[in-house]
């Protein structure tokens, strides 16, 4: 295993197209929030006139994040309100610009946490774009300075328009529903095990079996590694074994704990909450590595130098993936079967959902069913 930057596979053949007449703007049925607790409501969302590289999407599916509950709570910061979340988005192209060949009307596509970036910084060259130096664009919640600073409004909607740069071809192969996850839980659990370069005969571990770690488990494993679940409940064992884990390890067991020393390549720890990476530590081999994907809102126990340093071990964080990097992971999930195991819900369930995944009451990611949205009133609300 070495560390480094993958490889993404060539775009498909671009198709021509000759269009360049754009009706006006739309209106988009949506949900979203109007304040810290108004929960999420009906709302109207203005999508701009299509430019020369424009893709309209009509969406069809979208997935629901826990970041979705922290942004429409404000619980990380206040959001400018009205905001529709959502940055799992899966549909079909209804329109595109006279600039985009690589879509086409009726093509099924998707898009992720990002809908632009500078496109000039060495991170952005580099197809690194979710580092973008200038800040990217999120797909909710942020201003747009090429469209006049607009706020982004998200997929919990009926339709979007996005730059061609950040669409992504969805293969049909793929159930649109069960793929919509895969553009965030996906991508983030798919990078750092590419980046480690995790192979056949690899171990890799996770650490929780939400939405993020089920897909670490079944990732890792389409990869060919050897993959142990790290959990402080008993009651996931069974969940953890259906979903490939060749291993699971009561953390909190201190004695099963030792047994796993020194037995795993790369961990992949998803967990939100503030936890003791200090055990984990001991369970990776020389040059391990130990990628933190989830964010907690409050201060991490300490990390001892001293296991780093003997092991000459890496803690290391990772944000997502680039455009070329995710499209090279939808073609992977295709290639192998590997989708979220996922809960439809309609618009009216969407409170409800989020209750849920804050209890942690989902197997393993809910999305939401964009034909349940009303239609759009005859004015926007954001």
């Amino acid at each position: 295993m070495t560390p480094g930057r993958p490889v993404p596979p060539p775009l498909a053949k671009p198709v021509t197209l000759d269009s360049s007449e754009h009706r006006s703007g739309t209106l988009a049925a949506a949900y979203g929030a109007t304040s810290p607790d108004s929960g999420l409501v009906p709302l109207t969302v203005a999508r701009r006139t299509p430019t020369a590289d424009d893709v309209e999407i009509a969406i069809e599916f979208c997935g629901l994040c826990h970041s979705d509950v922290h942004a429409t709570r404000g619980e990380w910061r206040v959001p400018p309100y009205p905001l529709v979340p959502g940055h799992e988005i899966v549909g079909r192209v209804t329109r595109v610009g006279a600039g985009v060949q690589e879509f086409a009307p009726g093509d099924r596509v998707g898009v992720g946490c990002m809908v632009d970036s500078c496109r000039e910084c060495e991170s952005c060259l580099e197809g690194l774009e979710q580092y973008c130096e200038r800040g990217n664009v999120g797909t909710y919640g942020a201003a747009d300075p090429r469209h006049g600073d607009d706020i982004t409004q998200g997929g919990y909607s009926t339709s979007v328009v996005v730059d061609r740069r950040f669409v992504l071809r969805i293969p049909e192969a793929l159930d649109p529903a069960a793929a919509a996850p895969l553009l965030c839980a996906g991508i983030t659990t798919y990078s750092p095990l590419r980046y480690f370069d995790v192979e056949e005969g690899d171990s890799v571990g996770v650490v929780g079996l939400g939405g993020l770690g089920h897909m670490a488990v079944k990732i890792a494993k389409a990869m060919g590694a050897d993959v142990t679940v790290f959990t402080t409940s008993e009651s996931k064992f069974e969940a953890a074994r259906e979903l490939g884990a060749d291993h699971v390890v009561l953390s909190k067991d201190a004695d099963a704990m030792e047994a796993a020393n020194r037995s795993i390549d790369v961990i992949i720890d998803t967990v939100a909450a503030p936890h003791d990476l200090n055990p984990y530590f001991r369970t990776l081999r020389l040059d391990g590595a130990l990628f933190q994907l989830g964010l907690p809102a409050d201060d991490m126990p300490p990390v001892s130098p001293g296991l780093l340093i003997r092991r000459r071990l890496a803690y290391a964080g990772s944000l997502i993936g680039g455009i070329e990097e995710t499209q090279e992971m939808l073609d992977f999930c295709a290639e192998h079967g590997v989708v979220s195991d996922i809960e439809i819900v309609g618009a009216g369930q969407l409170n409800e959902a989020y209750d849920r995944m804050v209890a942690g009451d989902v197997k393993y990611r809910f999305v939401l069913d964009t034909a349940t949205l009303q239609e759009p009133s005859e004015r926007a609300d954001a």
